[in-house]
């Protein structure tokens, strides 16, 4: 007896050294939040450099003396810049006077509704085909209809002049990038602060250099919509295949032959997608311009929501959405058309040029009757459906503020003293050197010494800002909201992964989604909600929730066949098949999923300033409008990048210990994700 209980304590002893070994980060990150836990019951609220909305430190005065400097500098920098603005503000003034702004003596603009129909359909068609063109049309009558066609060309105006700036200059530097490691290791780290920059935060150097107004906004337009194109272009290039470039060369073709015969041509697909997405990036900036005197349908959604007119919001966001995917689904037909008329095996060619010149002849008679006719040129006010739907809008709200508020209430009050309140209270609560120490063993345990490294950095920097409460109750915000993001996430991904008929229901709403600009979340949760930190949480897991759910449908989709039929063979059960099988060999993609749905989230912590969230959303939000506090607004914005580069660090290093351990297959479709993540995510 003794001898078979020795061997049963040494079975159990080998196997729970056998777990506790493979389990090992895992329990790890339990004991360290155990031992944080622990340490917070008897130093909470001691040290947490807590400080006042109004109050400003030295390096806060700092950063309001640097803004002073910059708006008195005169250098080349400032210069460039300067005359960057200035021709885009003459561009942008042309094509207002062309279609918008009526100008002196002239009632009306140049060119109506009509022949801005004619002239957007006829580039439709060349571009990207006649399918697309029922899209265009349809959306410029929609325009029209919602009444707001002035405000809908006005911000097609600055997104086209903008995305054609962006890729003027983003273009060349994606193919330098492509071709030499040393440049792609110096403008990465510029692109990852460009995109971890909240959009807001560029408003306040801007405004301080050029003052208000369509140039400007067109400015921070172009800032935050570049590295798409960058990124995705030199993707592109990198992804040419070897051989085709060994083989041209061996044909002596020169560099410059080389770029243009072979690697654009073959990289044209590609680029063209970072197209769609740089132009989804302009787009997404319509609202946030506003606040600059930006022009088009930012404007009205901007007034509504200040004035508590929620159906004037809805009705111009609803027409950003419609413009959105009408230049989504332009971009992404361009991107294949070639493609498609190659497979086809039937020349068009002379069909396509006969088509196009009768179209050009119909254009220049709508040009013609918008430029002479009054009832061509100001869109028909009997078409007007607008006025209903915000009619309608404001009256769902009325009732559901009235007779539904008590659920969302309750539904708020639960989620926010349950766990929202918990959370912030340990993070923001505890001692910053407590907090601080916690955060690094985290960053170390899931993503290495490298993890680490950016985590000291990062958090040595929200020390030095004096706003080190604020950005650990915006850290909390934004992990809070994006573990809602992952449960969302893994339920509707693992059931879109293990269906096809599910993934082909669902992914047109994800895309559809995916497309919509930050600001239109705001609306429909404003009305459930009203505005408080819960609504700007809500939001941001609407909008980072698309991104995450594809990730991990991919992932589990891309599980070998094999060992799902191993897994079958031996009698597992559909739910021993999702926790044992399927998540353990996605959780590559379950890590790119919460990196996405980390800086997705974090990307909404200044909008949700605007709505009661606080914190360091707020603090920009009042630097913008308060000028004594734009250096503690400039000192936010940082903090904001500084916890986005330390969440995408250990995220992204934590992802790849995991794929290391992945097949080769995985791992090398994980490395491609990782490297550009949002080419199969919203394309």
């Amino acid at each position: 007896m003794s001898s078979v209980a020795t061997r049963s304590a040494r079975t159990l002893d080998t196997g729970l050294v056998a777990t506790l070994r493979s389990r090992w980060r895992l329990v790890s990150l339990l004991a360290v939040i155990v031992i944080w836990v622990l340490v917070w019951t008897f130093t909470r609220g001691d040290s947490t450099l807590a400080i006042q909305a109004s109050d400003r430190t030295d390096i806060h005065g700092w950063f309001l003396r640097l803004t002073t400097s910059i708006e008195e500098a005169n250098n080349v920098v400032t210069a460039a810049l300067a005359a960057l603005a200035d021709a885009m503000d003459a561009t942008l003034l042309f094509f207002q006077h062309l279609f918008t702004v009526p100008e002196f003596p002239r009632p009306l603009p140049q060119v109506g509704w009509l022949g801005a129909l004619a002239l957007a359909s006829l580039a439709t068609y060349a571009v990207a085909g006649w399918r697309p063109v029922l899209i265009v049309a349809a959306s410029f009558l929609l325009f029209g209809m919602l009444g707001y066609y002035p405000d809908a060309m006005d911000l097609l105006i600055v997104t086209s002049v903008a995305v054609a700036v962006a890729l003027l200059l983003g273009i060349p530097i994606g193919i330098w990038m492509g071709h030499s490691k040393v440049v792609s290791a110096i403008v990465t780290p510029i692109l990852d602060v460009m995109q971890t920059m909240p959009s807001f935060v560029y408003l306040l150097p801007f405004s301080i250099l050029f003052g208000i107004g369509p140039a400007v906004a067109a400015l921070v337009t172009l800032v935050y919509a570049m590295p798409p194109a960058v990124r995705v272009t030199a993707y592109a290039i990198r992804a040419v295949s070897s051989t085709t470039i060994e083989a041209t060369d061996s044909l002596g073709q020169s560099r410059w032959q080389r770029l243009r015969n072979v690697e654009l041509p073959m990289a044209k697909r590609t680029i063209i997608v970072g197209v769609n997405q740089t132009t989804m990036a302009a787009l997404s900036m319509a609202t946030i311009a506003a606040y600059v005197d930006g022009p088009g349908l930012g404007q009205p959604v901007l007034e509504g929501l200040r004035r508590g007119q929620l159906g004037k919001a809805f009705v111009a966001g609803l027409a950003i959405v419609i413009m959105a995917i009408m230049l989504d689904r332009t971009t992404t037909a361009a991107s294949i058309r070639a493609e498609t008329a190659a497979r086809s095996g039937r020349d068009r060619g002379r069909q396509r040029w006969v088509v196009l010149g009768v179209g050009a002849a119909v254009a220049a008679v709508a040009v013609y009757l918008s430029n002479g006719y009054s009832w061509a040129n100001e869109f028909p006010a009997g078409l007007d459906i607008g006025t209903w739907i915000q009619l309608r809008v404001d009256d769902f709200s009325g009732w559901l503020r009235a007779d539904f508020s008590s659920v969302t209430t309750s539904i708020q009050e639960r989620f926010t003293l349950s766990f929202l309140n918990p959370v912030q209270d340990l993070i923001a609560g505890s001692p910053w050197f407590v907090a601080g120490a916690a955060i690094c063993a985290i960053a170390w345990i899931a993503g290495g010494n490298r993890a680490l490294g950016a985590a000291v950095i990062c958090l040595t920097g929200l020390y030095f800002l004096d706003l080190w409460n604020n950005a650990m109750i915006t850290l909390t915000a934004v992990l809070v909201a994006t573990v809602v993001v992952m449960l969302l996430g893994i339920v509707v991904g693992v059931w879109m992964g293990r269906s096809k008929n599910v993934d082909r229901a669902v992914r047109p709403f994800l895309d559809a989604a995916q497309t919509l600009p930050p600001f239109v979340y705001l609306i429909p949760v404003l009305v459930l909600f009203g505005a408080n930190r819960f609504t700007a949480m809500v939001a941001g897991v609407i909008y980072a929730a698309p991104v995450a759910i594809k990730l991990i449908a991919d992932g589990v989709r891309g599980v070998s066949a094999t060992t799902v039929e191993a897994a079958e063979a031996a009698g597992t059960s559909r739910l021993q098949m999702i926790w044992k099988v399927q998540l353990p060999m996605a959780r590559g993609a379950l890590l790119l999923a919460a990196n996405q749905g980390l800086l997705y989230v974090l990307s909404m912590v200044v909008i949700g300033g605007m709505v009661g969230a606080g914190a360091l959303g707020f603090d920009i939000v009042y630097g913008f409008r308060q000028s004594e506090f734009a250096g503690k607004g400039l000192a936010a914005g940082v903090s904001i990048v500084l916890i986005g580069i330390m969440l995408d660090r250990i995220t992204t290093y934590s992802a790849r210990r995991s794929s290391s351990a992945a097949p080769a297959g995985a791992r090398a479709k994980n490395t491609t994700r990782k490297r550009f993540p949002l080419l199969s995510s919203s394309s």
